[in-house]
């Protein structure tokens, strides 16, 4: 073989590589750029995966106590800086462990927002049969629509969807259960606006309000008609920063609080539990500073009591179908913070285990059985047949028909 042809032969193997290397480099780029280079389908799949990872990652502890110890942390470190340059730079330069978590944490928010731009479709838990949230967001994509909207209204970039004119007509003529994606439980405190810290509006989300965010009787019914009727896959216990109905309990308990009116010691005896589990829980910790415990610890006894009466509930949560998860408000900053989902699975399971939890009676099941059975019925008869679709009088006319007809209602 002559020389020239070892030439062309060696410089074609150089471009070959150099190909290859723009193929990786590219690649590369679009992967840490979090940029999808799939079709269609896969990028949907892809998302209902990053879904779950996510919720398989541990959730960062929002916890007084975490704060705390940090704090401790911090004051039992040395002032006095190193004279030794290597000690220096190791202060002043994350190391790699540190900057792979952030360029994880960073990824997870990226895929987070895709998630929640995709959520107009079905999620693979909704094919389940005998699933009553079918053609719901699952649990997962609801939270993550929540988290979204939250960022928005705390970065300031609130969009006000389904506050317009269209959506109070939609209001008039459909089935809030066929659009809300979340209930969320929170206070009656006029500083928790629920669907503005959300970014959310009209049939997004199934709201009750009490003073302290209680889990009574009354609140409990509420929360199954929220999950079992208007079908919202995902439950938010939400406490807030500067609660005065925790606080007020709190200094009741510590022996300085003030006559209360006639019917205010039944509405917040719910409270009285969790103050005192939270002072036990941090024995060191006196005077206002343990009401964010207190607060928090409030958010769990609620979850835990409604476990406790509403078997329902335990039931959608067991099977996947639905979430309930637990989340702090501050008032100062309008940050939703969620707490660890791993908690309220941990309450679960001890609920389960008690004798005393409230079971589902023959007449519920049977009750329940009927209400999916008539919701199944009444979305076959709303779907159209191939023959009335051909005679439907155009969409126009349609709609006036609908708007005319005082025998409408809803729900």
């Amino acid at each position: 073989m002559s020389n020239k042809t070892n030439q062309i032969i060696f410089a074609g193997y150089i471009i070959l590589m150099v190909i290859v290397a723009a193929i990786f480099n590219s690649q590369s780029t679009t992967h840490s750029d979090g940029e999808a280079v799939t079709s269609h389908a896969e990028t949907v799949v892809s998302a209902e995966q990053h879904a779950t990872d996510t919720a398989e990652q541990p959730v960062a502890d929002h916890s007084p106590s975490s704060k705390t110890q940090t704090a401790d942390a911090s004051h039992e470190q040395d002032p006095t800086p190193s004279d030794d340059p290597a000690a220096h730079k190791e202060a002043v330069e994350p190391d790699a462990d540190t900057a792979k978590q952030n360029e994880k944490l960073a990824m997870l928010s990226q895929a987070l927002k895709k998630i929640a731009e995709i959520d107009n479709r079905k999620p693979i838990i909704s094919e389940q049969e005998g699933n009553p949230f079918a053609g719901k967001p699952s649990p997962d994509l609801a939270i993550a629509k929540l988290q979204q909207g939250n960022d928005r209204f705390v970065n300031g970039e609130a969009i006000h969807p389904n506050l317009d004119a269209a959506r109070l007509k939609l209001a008039a003529i459909e089935n809030q259960g066929d659009h809300a994606y979340a209930t969320v439980i929170t206070c009656s405190d006029s500083r928790v606006p629920v669907e503005a810290l959300f970014d959310a509006g009209i049939m997004d989300i199934f709201v009750i309000r009490v003073a302290g965010n209680v889990c009574d009787v009354d609140e409990r019914g509420s929360i199954e008609y929220g999950l079992a009727h208007v079908h919202t896959p995902v439950l938010v216990v939400l406490g807030h920063t500067q609660c005065g109905a925790v606080t007020a309990v709190t200094h009741a308990v510590q022996g300085h609080g003030h006559p209360l009116e006639r019917n205010i010691p039944d509405l917040v005896a719910n409270i009285e539990p969790a103050v005192k589990k939270a002072m036990d829980l941090n024995p060191d910790i006196k005077g206002d500073d343990i009401i964010p415990f207190a607060i928090e610890e409030n958010v769990w006894t609620g979850i835990e009591e409604l476990f406790m009466e509403s078997p329902v509930t335990r039931d959608f949560v067991k099977k996947g179908f639905a979430k309930v998860v637990g989340a702090i408000y501050d008032v100062g900053t309008g940050k939703v913070s969620w707490l660890p989902e791993d908690k309220t699975f941990e309450i679960l399971e001890k609920v389960e285990a008690s004798p005393e939890k409230a079971v589902i009676s023959d007449s519920e099941e049977s009750s329940a059985q009927k209400n999916h059975e008539e919701t199944s019925d009444q979305k076959k008869q709303e779907e159209p047949s191939e023959q009335e679709s051909q005679e439907a009088p155009p969409a126009e006319d349609a709609q006036d028909k609908v708007t005319e007809d005082p025998a409408v209602s809803h729900t």
